[in-house]
């Protein structure tokens, strides 16, 4: 089994990145507007359950659980290698395709926050986002409407960077959260949650409220590489995004994560919040519990399991994009959902990576239920064959109401997604799809973000290249 972190030829050495560091102050440890300047940094001294990281040789933890015979680490690499080139952009090149917004990027990114990069979103041809993420003025006609960067992206490409061994990659995207986090920071209020949509590496804004999956994802990455490299600014960091998160994105009342840190998710508005059971991370939950023992983490990763059990439970196996507290689907206010709420869609797609990734570290029963439920589900659907057309429908949980329109072709992201719960469930189902998962390539267009982007987590996990760093 290869470690977690793979090593590879990289721009731009991690080493010589820390150097670079101390010349210009990417980690800011004298810099007037750094994390650890900070009055709310928490003390490394407060983690006494955090185990020391192994910097000098890789994992010798091997999971107990089962991937396909046939996973090929090379494949999820050249997944990774075929994905970085179309999808991420460093800003020293964007400077040259958008060379209007250029002279602008060290308004938000100084030294400090050098090298830097970002994943590129989508191409936002049509709705609100068309005027907001495209830039006429490009060099690269392909990019004018993908100026935009989800703060999603943001925490799959750390995560994504980090267990292919691209370190130049993930300093540069880890700079990228923090440069927009420090500049939307106030001399009394300092940012710690990712703005969730941001403009190519410029100062203008267009939203500022957080999404909780890229808070967590964030979060997990640096978690992960602090244990790589025993660089204490990735954990530092961690620490105050977890803390950040605890405050705005935790319900108090029942341990549940809302979905973002404003009134549309916390109930604020006076409606009944609605949650995204795709924004449950176990791994992430169990790496806060071990670096902010100040608060009930467990209590969350235990909340959050006792939900997605009631959910399941309450419809056909399936899980929905959003549900409200009673464990119903519901429809969020944010206007994203209004014909799709009830299924297992874009959304939930993203579910069966997260629960997979814990059972395949953790061993959680829980995990291991709610994948078990899911793998019936559809091996009844298919007749027990992921290369069946059944795994491109949109099932609907709710057994009153209509699956969603189906698709001609199943999506990489669904074959991936629906692979994923064969992971010590159906090692006869999981040996027959990671085959057909690793037949399928990229498709590398401007709208493809999504669809790439989840190939190259499932990828990445069905392939052996998730090692948990620590026994």
């Amino acid at each position: 089994m290869k470690s977690l972190f793979i090593t590879k030829k990289i721009s731009v050495p991690i080493g010589i990145l820390f150097s670079l560091g101390a010349l210009f102050g990417l980690f800011a440890c004298s810099n007037a507007s750094s994390l650890e300047a900070s009055e709310d940094l928490n003390n490394p001294s407060d983690t006494p359950s955090l185990a020391s990281p192994n910097t000098t040789s890789p994992s010798t933890w091997v999971s107990p659980v089962a991937l396909a015979s046939t996973a090929n680490i090379n494949y999820s690499l050249a997944i990774y290698q075929a994905w970085k080139p179309f999808h991420f952009v460093n800003m020293e090149d964007e400077a040259v395709y958008y060379p209007d917004l250029a002279p602008d990027f060290g308004e938000v990114f100084s030294a400090a926050y050098q090298p830097a990069g970002r994943v590129l979103w989508s191409a936002q041809t049509t709705g609100y986002y068309k005027s907001r993420c495209n830039d006429a003025e490009t060099t690269i006609s392909s990019l004018r409407y993908r100026a935009c960067t989800v703060s999603e992206g943001i925490g799959y490409g750390m995560l994504l960077t980090l267990v292919n061994g691209d370190d130049d990659a993930f300093i540069r995207l880890w700079n990228y959260s923090r440069a927009f986090r420090e500049y939307n920071s106030t001399s009394t209020t300092k940012r710690y949650l990712t703005p969730w949509i941001t403009y190519s590496f410029h100062y203008d804004d267009i939203d500022l409220s957080s999404a909780t999956d890229a808070d967590l994802d964030i979060a997990t990455s640096l978690i992960l590489m602090y244990y790589k490299t025993g660089q204490q600014a990735f954990l530092d960091d961690a620490k105050n995004i977890v803390k950040a998160l605890w405050n705005a994105e935790v319900n108090p009342a029942n341990l549940l994560l809302y979905s973002g840190d404003t009134d549309v998710w916390n109930g604020g508005n006076g409606r009944d919040p609605v949650y995204n059971l795709s924004y449950f991370s176990p791994v992430a939950l169990r790496l806060f519990a071990m670096i902010d023992p100040a608060h009930d983490w467990t209590g969350v990763l235990n909340a959050m399991y006792d939900y997605i059990a009631k959910v399941q439970a309450a419809g056909t196996g399936v899980l929905p994009d959003w549900s409200n507290t009673a464990g119903i689907a519901a429809n969020p206010d944010n206007g994203s959902a209004d014909k799709t709420y009830w299924t297992f869609n874009k959304e939930s797609v993203r579910i069966p990576w997260r629960i997979a990734w814990d059972y395949y570290w953790f061993q959680d029963p829980r995990a291991l239920s709610v994948l078990s439920t899911l793998n019936t589900f559809i091996a009844g659907k298919s007749g027990g064959d992921p290369s069946s057309k059944a795994l491109a429908v949109q099932y609907s949980w709710d057994p009153s109401k209509a699956d969603a329109t189906n698709n001609n072709v199943v999506p990489t992201q669904w074959l991936a997604a629906w692979c994923a719960t064969g992971i010590g469930t159906n090692q006869a189902w999981l040996e027959s799809c990671t085959n057909l998962v690793n037949a399928k390539s990229l498709t590398n267009n401007n709208s493809s973000y999504f669809t790439d982007i989840l190939l190259g987590l499932y990828s990445a996990l069905l392939n052996g290249e998730f090692v948990k760093p620590f026994n």
